[in-house]
């Protein structure tokens, strides 16, 4: 299964037997006030900044969030997908609950875009799915429904197989739906990881679609969170992850996804591992923006 998207001339396929896929997760204004509060005032330097420096970084994506609760989240978000594409030729992520917002920039996309995200609710499903076939999109399926996120693997995968079902009614391909089986903080749940890795394998049993999710939440709450996040990764990995949101600017996350594809025979000739080698001992070479 491939998941396909494109910015105007680039292409970045997600699947199980492509390179991994790592989602630059730092264009977001939770937890980052001083960002969203740039935005709000209509200065998106800062945007530019962290989607240069995460494209460096070895980014293939971009996540863009705009949910600030002081600022126009459909104008903020269509904003920021313009400042990137100027500045930069990737794929965007475009990441938000309101469909408004959603509309508005990919109205805007020069490209194939991936929504972030449809859960199985029935309301969320008929305003998110009919944007995704609109624009041509793929969507990231959160695995839960209206009960909330349930800690019983099955449950996660019967929602997951409910948005299977209706992104087809939709005329939605298997190949534009990628699932996030979700991931919550061990910091609270000791088996939250391993609620997520089951979930994982009985997903790629019963769907077999790519899979991708929000990796740093596995270490909310704790210190050190990158280093739990980093190994988590290649655990994910083992089990079908074939992509994740994720900061890419910090080395450790980088090098356990590099390791990890190496180890699960996905890096014929340690070639990517060598390559990535080689670039690290090289000085950092400026990125030149487009346009």
């Amino acid at each position: 299964m491939q998941t396909e998207l494109c910015s105007r001339t680039r292409t970045v396929i997600i699947g199980p037997d492509e390179p991994f896929v790592m989602i630059g997760e730092r264009i977001n204004p939770t937890g980052r006030k001083k960002l969203g509060a740039l935005m709000a005032a209509g200065d998106f330097s800062l945007v530019r900044q962290d989607a240069l420096a995460q494209i460096a970084a070895g980014a293939s994506v971009l996540d863009v969030n705009a949910g600030y609760p002081l600022g126009n989240e459909a104008l903020m978000l269509a904003e920021a997908v313009c400042v990137i594409e100027r500045a930069a030729d990737i794929p965007l992520c475009l990441d938000s609950a309101n469909p408004d917002a959603l509309a508005a920039a990919l109205a805007v996309y020069s490209g194939k875009a991936l929504v972030n995200s449809v859960t199985a609710e029935e309301e969320r499903l008929e305003r998110i799915l009919p944007l995704a076939r609109k624009y041509g999109a793929a969507v990231i399926g959160l695995a839960h429904d209206e009960s909330g996120i349930s800690d019983d693997p099955r449950q996660r995968c019967v929602a997951a197989c409910r948005i299977f079902e209706r992104a087809a009614d939709h005329g939605i391909p298997p190949g534009d739906l990628v699932i996030d089986p979700l991931c919550m903080s061990v910091a609270t749940d000791a088996r939250a990881a391993l609620i997520t890795l089951e979930t994982m394998r009985l997903i790629r049993e019963e769907l077999g679609v790519n899979m991708c999710l929000g990796a740093s939440n596995i270490s909310f709450g704790l210190p050190d969170r990158r280093a739990v996040s980093a190994a988590f990764l290649p655990m994910a990995m083992a089990d079908g992850l074939t992509c994740a949101i994720a900061d890419v600017t910090h080395p450790s996350i980088r090098q356990a996804v590099w390791a990890a594809e190496l180890l699960l025979g996905q890096d014929q000739y340690a070639s990517r591992w060598i390559a990535h080698f080689r670039e690290s001992q090289q000085p950092a070479a400026e990125l030149t923006p487009v346009g």
